[in-house]
């Protein structure tokens, strides 16, 4: 055992680290998951501008991704579907009902003009040997852009998960311009289906945010589902309607889906239910208005790091300047070596050195002479003359020698000097040239992606408001409680959701659901919906010595259906006097002595501090109390006001 216990807790960290890295959380460089950058990956490799099937997309990518071909085909339909990077051809399943996806057999793919524009870059993409040694993969994409944030994210990892929210492209690009020019930005989710979002509680890619359905009131009776919250389809959107049809918490005459190419469901109300009222039952108690709670979890550093969307675009934006400076920088050290060659051969073939190599006996003696001549100019080219540029030199051609235009040649040197030159302008001044970059993808792809959803701050909709009130009846001779009791000597209206407080004489108390029916005991003295923001007044004898004691509370925390006690149950404890609220003074009667001066005093309440309902509270005073009652010219009306004299 002792040689088990580290062999297992090795290969659960290797495993945990596997699925965290490799599996269900993206790369903060790419934003893309190792089975995305696959897909990605293996499309490029196959891109010849064509359609082509899925299934083959699939098998090539399984060279790449050692976990079959279903996972390989579920991240590609859900790549395609945001629309970014992969355009689709086919029924790829639809966002709004739910529908699956047709097989991949059926339905085709390539990539999209904006992916070949910011994804790829061979020359300066790392990679590393597949999973089976046969093929190379890159390690991470040279993206432009920070994909985790246009995408979004979801995924279970061990101990952790990650859920980032989409954000618009074109306000992506103007909080990345924005951060290169040193001004404000802000950034929120948008969602490809629409719908309202409330970010009140959403903190820079963490918190949550709420979003609701897009409802239009037709008339007095029609309410139409336009648009979805993010993450939920029309069929699940409708079967929490009818369940909350089903449990009674709103009512309709009918529901209608005439859901297309856009979403349309039709609710009809019954007569006599408003739909203002409506609506806002629609957003309490289904999927027209859902919570989400937001984890921006990425890979950063070979580790798992939760960041916000300000640390994610900066990171990306700070990566796409050395990436447009790296490609600079190679496409200047390309244009150079052109310009080195173009001119080494305006000199070979204008001072008709080819000639010389006519007297020449053996290659090392071409070469040598080639050398020779070349080392005449060699003050004025880019880079020294070496082996490689002499044997280009004498690779070329009699056929080309003798088509050869020194003046055409000439015009080609003076537009490889202009591209030099502009490249070395650009280089100077990198963060210019990467916010003109990012304006001209702008510009370019922008009017394909306009925002969708709607920023707008809801009203706090509580389900205990809009729940139907039912009459509470409260029989105190009996001592029965509840909806089905017939007849009592009070009652009062509550919600499903209202909790009700019950206390009796002895001083002890509970607090329990709106009953059908339940025996709470014939020694109830309060019975009333719970309100955790009232103040309760009670004074009451510790014992039989007549102490007497005074405290004011609020009844805020507790379990359901626990009996609990005001003051310690000692012998002869008593509730002498319970009420709520404040401007209540009391007298105090005491316990007559021989030497007593003073038979009664006022006791204002609204002196004592608020304390918690364990508290013992301030000693009322030092005689015995006899009893007490209401001092009628200082009180204040009051909801109850229970007191109880020992003569």
């Amino acid at each position: 055992m002792r040689y088990l216990k580290p062999l297992m807790d090795q290969n659960f960290l290797e495993y945990a680290s596997y699925v965290i890295k490799d599996r269900a959380i993206p790369d903060i460089l790419d934003g893309l998951k190792p089975v995305q950058r696959r897909i990605l990956h293996t499309m490029k490799e196959m891109d010849d501008g064509k359609f082509c099937k899925v299934a083959n997309i699939v098998g090539d990518t399984m060279k790449l991704h050692p976990h079959g071909d279903s996972s390989i085909g579920s991240a590609l339909i859900v790549m395609a579907n945001k629309e970014y990077f992969i355009e689709k051809q086919g029924n790829f399943g639809n966002l709004l009902t739910g529908d699956p996806a047709s097989a991949s057999r059926y339905i085709e793919a390539r990539l999209t003009p904006l992916a070949k524009e910011v994804l790829f870059n061979s020359e300066l993409t790392e990679y590393t040997d597949s999973y089976d040694g046969r093929n190379k993969e890159p390690v991470i994409l040279p993206s432009k852009l920070p994909v985790s944030l246009l995408f979004g994210a979801e995924g279970i990892a061990v101990g952790m998960s990650t859920k980032i929210l989409p954000h618009n492209f074109n306000e992506v690009i103007d909080a990345q311009i924005a951060y290169l020019k040193n001004k404000p930005f802000t950034l929120f989710p948008d969602f490809i289906n629409g719908g309202l979002l409330d970010i009140e509680n959403y903190e820079d890619g963490l918190g949550k945010v709420r979003v609701r359905a897009k409802i239009d009131i037709s008339d007095e009776k029609i309410l139409t589902i336009k648009e979805l919250p993010f993450g939920v389809t029309t069929e699940s959107l409708i079967q929490s309607i009818q369940d909350a049809v089903n449990k009674g918490k709103l009512k309709l005459s009918s529901i209608d889906d005439f859901t297309a190419e856009n979403v349309e469901i039709e609710l009809r109300a019954t007569r006599g239910t408003n739909s203002e009222k409506l609506l806002k039952m629609l957003y309490a108690f289904t999927q027209c208005e859902i919570s989400i709670s937001v984890n921006m979890l990425l890979i950063q550093g070979n580790h798992p790091v939760q960041l916000s969307v300000r640390e994610v675009l900066e990171k990306n934006t700070l990566r796409l300047r050395d990436l447009l400076k790296s490609e600079l920088l190679l496409s200047l050290e390309q244009n150079k070596r052109k310009w080195h060659i173009k001119r080494m051969e305006m000199y070979f073939i204008g001072e008709r050195i080819y000639q010389k190599l006519e007297l020449c006996d053996s290659y090392e003696e071409a070469i040598e002479i080639v050398k020779k001549d070349m080392l005449q100019i060699e003050s004025v080219l880019p880079f020294s003359v070496d082996l490689e540029d002499i044997e280009k030199l004498l690779n070329i051609q009699i056929k080309r020698i003798s088509r050869y235009d020194q003046k055409e040649s000439q015009k080609e040197l003076d537009k490889l000097k202009v591209t030099i030159s502009s490249l070395n302008k650009s280089l100077k001044d990198v963060v210019s040239f990467t916010i003109d970059y990012l304006e001209k993808i702008k510009e370019k792809f922008g009017r394909n992606y306009p925002r969708r959803t709607i920023l707008k701050r809801f009203d706090e909709i509580r389900v205990q408001d809009l729940a139907e009130k039912k009459k509470v009846v409260w029989d105190r001779r009996e001592g029965f409680l509840g909806l089905n009791v017939k007849s009592g000597s009070s009652s009062f209206y509550c919600s499903t959701y209202d909790k009700i407080i019950v206390i009796r004489k002895d001083g002890s108390y509970q607090v329990i659901r709106v009953p059908e029916k339940q025996f709470i005991g014939k020694n109830a003295i309060i019975v009333e919906k719970l309100n955790s923001e009232k103040i309760h007044n009670i004074v009451y004898w510790e014992g039989t010595s007549k102490v007497c004691y005074a405290k004011r509370f609020r009844l805020e925390k507790f379990i359901l259906d626990r009996e609990y006690n005001l003051f310690p149950l000692k012998k002869g404890a008593k509730i002498l006097h319970i009420s709520e609220g404040s401007g209540v003074q009391l007298e105090i009667s005491f316990v007559r002595t021989p030497r007593i001066r003073k038979s009664s005093d006022i006791y204002n309440l609204d002196d004592l501090a608020i304390k918690g309902i364990q508290a013992r509270g301030n000693k009322v005073s030092s005689k015995s109390v006899q009893g007490v009652k209401i001092f009628s010219e200082k009180i204040q009306p009051q909801p109850f006001i229970f007191e109880e004299q020992n003569n």
